[in-house]
């Protein structure tokens, strides 16, 4: 009790000594079940998607459920929302949809944001951040020594919660009463003195004789043990007003402004002791933030179903064979597989197969139907002066190219005399990206434009609608424990003369390596961009910012960082081209 009497924490109302608690004691709110602040006006950002949700609401949830690095896993992802919030807070994310519109939304939205930098935990600067929090002198060992681990999280802002145990466990206010109070009480008997020297009358306002008025003269007096004289109604502490008469003397009006400094002074280190002794309540949606500098998104991939397929399945819920669901045997009449590889096969027809340059295109004199089990036609085209013909195998609408199927159609090309057999499909799993050739039969995989799912609405013909992507020329270069990868560039098959070309590694926009790549997902662990103009003149307009240009020259190459040999013996690296094409290469290592 006397400590909170010290710290003036105690108050007399009416007749009820109360407890004192300041708004800054516990300076936030806790936030409740009604979210009042996650509503927007009609001033609010613009939707990019008609059923987005507001980033306020998916970054609390986050922030309650996850901490910095954590997996957050949004199947619907629509603008990508959720994406670009788990982005912002260091978590890590995967988003699923069905709609190529709504990942081309959400890819160019995450691509182009511009993110705040959090100070990490564990970094020099983070770590400088909390010891200056706790109020201890920062001795810290070279920045370099740190790992930057994402998982201990960021440095966040904290609020003291004082509360009356707090204050009353203080030991240290009694110190600080005892060094500081004798300056306030001299203060105050110059205060008295002074005041009787002038005969003057003050009203007091507050205390137990609040609102008397208290007259000063030589008559009422007393005399201290210590031979003081001082007036019998003097000014106790609580009652000395905030601002001096004009009407007292010079020297009351000096002992006046010498007491309020006195006491403003011992507040003061009460309050700073209190608040250094109480409770902290850390504010995790309030991390540290380095304004001067800017963070992009780190890389990611978008992946097809691959190495994973959809089972078709019947109106009663049962397995279909790939087989039959791929031809549309399983429906009575004309089938909506047979609608599709006639759109497939119609659009196959007009626009041809574009291989790198847009010039460069495989044209067909003719496509006719063929009665194979996987291929589904035969088109015909020039090579040279001299005539070819080339299997079509057309991939499923929804879902992955596998190996397996390549080889079967090969197999089926070489048995029917084919030249050429051209594999139409979205996506190619990995191990089918690596089949180029079977016997004779060159395999040419041409990858069908995400447009052709609209191929009943599709105008027949319209831009690059197949597209050929060659085979990287991939080396692995070692450096005694540790490796390198180095892409020279791509080989291309010419069907005009049916001959394989290399082109540069300067004609490659960007490649990604998977240093340890374990045959389910591909995981970017280095990125480089050879190619390197134009991606930084996008990224520049996308930011809205200079790029180191130093920064970026070292990310414009063609040999990899070195790397430790991969745990699983095995690598990836993933080729994309300026059209946005891409190719993945499994190599040995």
């Amino acid at each position: 009790m006397e400590r909170l009497k010290k710290a003036g924490r105690l108050e007399l109302v009416g007749k009820t000594l109360s407890y004192v608690r300041f708004i800054d004691d516990f300076g936030v709110f806790s936030i409740h079940n009604v979210w009042t602040d996650t509503g927007t006006s009609g001033f609010g950002d613009d939707k990019l998607y008609v059923v987005q949700t507001l980033p306020k609401v998916i970054e609390r949830c986050l922030l309650m459920t996850t901490d910095p690095g954590d997996l957050v896993l949004d199947p619907t992802c629509g603008s990508g929302t959720t994406a670009h919030v788990a982005e912002q807070w260091g978590r890590r994310w995967i988003t699923i949809d069905t709609s190529r519109v709504a990942l081309a939304l959400a890819r160019a939205r995450i691509m182009g944001a511009r993110y705040p930098y959090y100070l990490l935990a564990d970094s020099f600067e983070g770590t400088y951040k909390a010891m200056e929090l706790e109020g201890i002198i920062p001795t810290l060992p070279p920045p370099e020594t740190f790992q930057r681990d994402l998982r201990q999280g960021f440095v966040y802002e904290r609020v003291p919660h004082v509360t009356l145990k707090s204050i009353a466990n203080n030991a240290e206010i009694d110190a600080i009463w005892d060094r500081m109070q004798p300056d306030v009480e001299e203060a105050l008997r110059d205060l008295n003195r002074h005041l009787l020297a002038t005969d003057h009358a003050i009203t007091v306002a507050t205390g137990a004789r609040a609102g008397r008025k208290i007259t000063f003269t030589t008559q009422d007096t007393e005399m201290l043990p210590s031979g003081e004289v001082v007036p019998t109604y003097r000014l106790l502490e609580w009652e000395v007003p905030r601002e001096a008469d004009r009407a007292w003397s010079e020297e009351a009006r000096a002992a006046h402004a010498r007491y309020w400094e006195a006491r403003i002074a011992r507040q003061r280190e009460i309050d700073a002791s209190i608040a250094a002794r109480a409770d902290y309540e850390t504010l995790y949606d309030r991390p540290y933030e380095d304004k001067k500098r800017l963070r992009v998104a780190g890389p990611f991939t978008v992946e097809s179903l691959s190495p994973h397929r959809a089972p078709a399945v019947n109106e009663h819920g049962e397995l279909i064979a790939d087989l039959d669901a791929l031809t549309g045997a399983h429906v009575r009449g004309t089938s909506e597989a047979e609608t599709y590889q006639e759109a497939i096969l119609e659009n196959l027809r007009r626009a041809g197969v574009h291989q790198k340059d847009k010039g460069d295109r495989l044209s067909f004199t003719g496509i006719e139907p063929w009665p194979g089990t996987w291929i589904a036609a035969v088109g015909r085209y020039m090579e040279g002066e001299a005539g070819r013909r080339a299997g079509i195998l057309i991939g499923p609408e929804y879902g992955t190219m596998a190996r397996p199927d390549l080889v079967a159609a090969a197999r089926e090309a070489a048995d029917a005399g084919f030249d050429l057999l051209i594999a139409c499909a979205f996506n190619f799993d990995a191990h089918a990206g690596e089949l180029y050739k079977l016997g004779a039969v060159r395999i040419l995989q041409a990858r069908m434009n995400p447009d052709l799912h609209m191929a009943g609405a599709l105008k027949a013909g319209g831009g690059n609608l197949f597209t050929v992507f060659g085979d990287p020329d991939i080396a692995v270069i070692p450096e005694g424990d540790r490796i390198r990868v180095e892409v020279r560039g791509l080989d291309i098959f010419r069907p005009a003369t049916g001959e394989v070309e290399s082109c540069e590694a300067g004609d490659i926009a960007c490649w990604f390596l998977d240093t340890d790549y374990n045959e389910e997902a591909f995981f970017v662990r280095h990125a480089y961009f050879p190619g390197a103009e134009l991606p930084y003149k996008s990224l520049r307009a996308s930011l809205k910012a200079e790029v180191d240009e130093e920064a970026w020259e070292s990310l414009k190459r063609t040999i990899s960082r070195p790397f430790p040999r991969p745990k699983s013996g095995r690598i990836a690296v993933k080729v994309i081209n300026h059209l946005g094409d891409e190719v993945m290469k499994v190599m040995g290592a």
